[in-house]
């Protein structure tokens, strides 16, 4: 059974955190697990190359809560931020190794055994199409469309303008587009 939610600004938990309060870090680090495990998952193609960009970001700032400034951006954008700079470096290191493509893939049910292979195969095809795009780009589309963040916050997550982040996404989108054309021409994935 978890401990139900904590209440407190994120800024009080800190603040508590950085006293000692166990229990104010684990609701810091309830809030936001997710969706940095989520983001850092989809940055490296790798359910362990996510867990340890998580770990690393939750223990700097379990170690280092000073580092924090919440007049820049919130916490959450923060950690989103540490976990891009750790996904960048995995990222950009296996870039140039030309290393293999993800081969992880989420479980998705479907109704029938059919679709529920068909679902994960353009899963693994969306997947593979993504990891093959530049780090930069990579980035701002998994921000845009898998965490739904806005312009703005993307382009403090990066530390780029916002006119920077709209040119990447377009470019991003466009470079995805094209490596996955055969496969809808082929019926596999369909254009929505």
């Amino acid at each position: 059974m978890s401990a139900p939610p904590r209440p407190g600004t994120d800024e009080e938990l800190l603040r508590a955190t950085a006293d000692g309060d166990e229990e104010a870090f684990l609701e810091i680090y309830r809030r936001y697990r997710d969706r940095v495990h989520g983001y850092a998952y989809r940055m490296t193609g790798s359910a362990e190359a996510a867990r340890d960009v998580t770990h690393s970001c939750f223990t700097s700032l379990l170690e280092s809560p000073a580092r924090y400034d919440a007049r820049r951006a919130g916490l959450g954008t923060y950690l989103c931020a540490a976990a891009r700079n750790q996904s960048l470096r995995l990222a950009s290191r296996a870039w140039r190794e030309r290393v293999g493509t993800p081969t992880d893939t989420w479980p998705s049910p479907g109704p029938s055994p059919l679709e529920s292979v068909l679902k994960a195969e353009r899963a693994r095809l969306v997947s593979q199409a993504l990891a093959r795009l530049a780090p930069l780009h990579r980035e701002v589309l998994i921000l845009a469309e898998y965490e739904d963040l806005a312009l703005a916050e993307i382009a403090r997550i990066v530390g780029a303008e916002v006119g920077a982040v709209k040119v990447r996404l377009h470019r991003a989108r466009r470079k995805l587009r094209r490596a996955l054309e055969v496969h809808v021409r082929n019926g596999l994935l369909s254009v929505e």
